[in-house]
């Protein structure tokens, strides 16, 4: 029988599936206007967001403990979860300046950044837990 932990993180990875895909429809189209830049750096906030909750869920599943979203990227680049814990926390950096910032210099360094390096590094633990639902 699953566990509490186990039902919690597999709730969230189908909250961060949706957003995920989202961000993986529109991430393929070419950008052209400010309310698509905002929209793709909006889908990736969000994905972002449920991404580490997810890796703190299921590490808390794992009976880790995990008390930050720096916490949950370092453990679960320790056990192989994610493959750059730098691109990771790189990308926490970003998506909290985005959050409370908006600059057209930046949403264009940022929308590039989320196409480039950050979708693929989504998509790796995606396809990681995505054989462990």
């Amino acid at each position: 029988m699953e566990n509490l932990k186990d039902i919690r993180w597999k709730q969230r990875f189908e909250n961060f599936e949706k957003a995920y895909k989202l961000l993986e429809k529109y991430s393929k189209q070419e950008i052209k206007t400010e309310l698509e830049r905002a929209g793709i750096i909006q889908f990736f906030e969000m994905a972002f967001e449920l991404a580490w909750k997810v890796l703190k869920d299921y590490l808390e599943a794992q009976g880790f403990i995990v008390k930050s979203p720096r916490d949950a990227i370092k453990q679960a680049f320790q056990i192989g979860l994610i493959e750059d814990g730098h691109v990771w926390i790189d990308a926490l950096s970003n998506r909290n300046l985005t959050v409370h910032t908006y600059d057209e210099t930046l949403a264009d360094k940022m929308v590039k950044a989320v196409i480039s390096i950050y979708f693929p590094q989504l998509k790796s633990m995606y396809e990681k837990l995505l054989k462990e639902v």
